[in-house]
């Protein structure tokens, strides 16, 4: 997958960057570190809180830019995204299913860098890519001239037992009264 991830380093700034966006390059450790940190200090609860909306907010922005460049549009602007996020070292995101007029998808996480970080601690570790789902979801619905906004959770994780990859859901919004409803 590497090969067609094209990225660029600046001589004069030392910047990184790829599909025209500036990027970093740390260690995994480094970051889940960080991560671990920062979710110890305010909860797991107010720290996905929080990186659900940044995270909604990129991945608009990354889809409606990556769009514009390459030409693409609809579930092609999904798949570029999972594809691309698949090249960065997060794990490896797999559509299973996506229905643009539905509002829906189910994204497959395998070889998680959270798992691989942090192992079987018997939770859901990987919430930091909820708000991508939605955020890449919604872009594109708007993108369609579509009303319809979604919203994304995580229903497995690769560090629980008895689980092996992570599951993602997103659906509509207007589904969370039905859902809770029982």
């Amino acid at each position: 997958m590497a090969p067609e991830l094209p990225i660029e380093v600046d001589a004069d700034t030392g910047v990184w960057t790829t599909d025209a966006l500036p990027m970093l390059y740390v260690p995994r450790h480094f970051f889940i570190n960080n991560h671990v940190a920062v979710e110890e200090a305010l909860g797991a609860e107010k720290y996905a809180e929080i990186l659900y909306a940044a995270g909604y907010k990129s991945a608009w922005h990354w889809c409606e830019k990556e769009a514009e460049c390459h030409g693409l549009e609809g579930v092609d602007v999904f798949e570029h995204y999972m594809k691309r996020l698949s090249q960065r070292g997060w794990g490896l995101f797999i559509v299973d299913a996506i229905d643009l007029d539905a509002g829906t998808c189910r994204v497959r996480l395998e070889h998680s860098a959270f798992v691989y970080q942090m192992g079987k601690v018997g939770r859901k570790i990987e919430y930091m890519f909820t708000g991508w789902f939605a955020g890449a979801m919604d872009q594109i619905l708007a993108a369609r001239g579509s009303e319809l906004r979604t919203v994304a959770e995580q229903t497995q994780s690769g560090a629980e037992e008895g689980c092996d990859v992570g599951i993602f859901v997103t659906r509509p919004l207007d589904t969370l009264d039905d859902n809770s409803q029982g």
